[in-house]
């Protein structure tokens, strides 16, 4: 397995000078573009333009007056049916720790890491003048660099991820998102991948469980979600093993095995064509651009379905759908608020 630095990357780094925090000018003209894939997690202010964005193996439809979001490694490549202008922050876990402040207001499940919705927020023109204020707020504190420049530039950074988890959720006005108007079977299929993605990799487990067929449960999912069920239940594995990968040692065989891969190297393979990188360059890399300190956090897994400090009792659970359940923190659907999310 080649460890070497992929190429087509553009990864912060803070042994060679590179920035926690970026702020780009975003213009495509036309046709396919592919941003360098990066370790930091993106949010994309799309002010004109529209197109599709495939966001890891799913595509969705953008227009103006939005906002994306892309998680660490993700692929991602843009078709422009309309020149697109508009921005992109990145930032790495080392300026803002999502994983931490998902524990205070919820934003990883809702706005980087909810395999079953979009990741896409539409805005009205309230909250587009609201949203483009804090991109421009940003960007002056990271071109001025005045006092205290970093610690403005954070406060910010929280009150976007913020302001867009309200919009996301519906705890504010001006957005509209597929995310609230979720088909039923999609939010018991939810539950079900929550519970068995470590092993059942086969849809037609899922449409046995929801009493459906393949094709119908099938069909489903690429008109909500724009991606298949295949690809839906693999999204959640990889998740599961990037956790794995950057908060433990545990050997990459054993954590293959875990997730119901009894071989390594296909399991390696499949995390390769996900990330752009290999399963051991992935830990060893974040491991030393974060000093180690992603090693010291809590081992603790928690579902990924569940904002912090919110148990949604409405959920049906995996055994009333014929699920194994998954068992320990990681099978449940409540959340604590000092677990972290499954995201990385």
């Amino acid at each position: 397995m080649d460890d070497s630095h992929p190429s087509g990357a553009d990864f912060y780094d803070p042994r060679t000078g590179g920035q926690a925090l970026r702020v780009r000018g975003v213009r495509i003209e036309g046709g396919a573009h592919e941003p360098a894939r990066t370790n930091c997690f993106a949010i994309y202010r799309i002010d004109s333009g529209s197109g599709t964005v495939a966001a890891g193996d799913a595509h969705h439809p953008f227009g103006p007056a939005s906002l994306l979001f892309f998680v660490p490694y993700q692929y991602v490549r843009f078709s422009a049916d309309q020149p697109v202008s508009g921005e992109v922050i990145e930032f790495h876990a080392n300026f803002l720790c999502v994983e931490t402040f998902h524990a205070e207001v919820g934003c990883s499940g809702a706005l980087f890491n909810d395999p079953y919705g979009v990741p896409l927020v539409a805005l009205d023109d309230g909250a587009a003048a609201e949203v483009s204020g804090l991109f421009s707020r940003i960007r002056r504190e990271q071109t001025e660099r005045g006092l205290a420049h970093v610690e403005a530039s954070l406060a910010y950074l929280k009150v976007l991820l913020i302001f867009s988890t309200r919009l996301k959720t519906g705890g504010g006005a001006g957005c509209e998102t597929a995310t609230a108007h979720r088909h039923p079977v999609l939010s018991r299929l939810a539950v079900l991948i929550e519970h068995n993605y470590r092993t059942w990799h086969a849809p037609a487990r899922y449409a046995d469980a929801l009493h459906v067929t393949s094709k119908v449960l099938g069909r489903l999912v690429r008109e909500h979600l724009n991606t298949t069920l295949t690809d839906l239940i693999r999204s959640r594995v990889l998740t599961h093993a990037k956790w794995q990968l950057l908060h433990t040692l545990r050997p990459v065989k054993e954590i293959a095995q875990e997730v119901g891969f009894g071989d390594e190297l296909y399991f390696s393979r499949l995390f390769k064509k996900a990330t752009g990188v290999s399963p051991r360059y992935f830990r060893d890399f974040e491991t030393a651009v974060r000093g180690g300190s992603n090693l010291s956090m809590s081992s603790g897994r928690a579902s990924i379905l569940q904002p912090a400090g919110r148990a949604d009792h409405s959920v049906v659970g995996a055994d009333a759908l014929g699920g194994t359940g998954g068992g320990g923190a990681e099978g449940s659907t409540r959340r604590h608020d000092n677990e972290p999310a499954e995201t990385v």
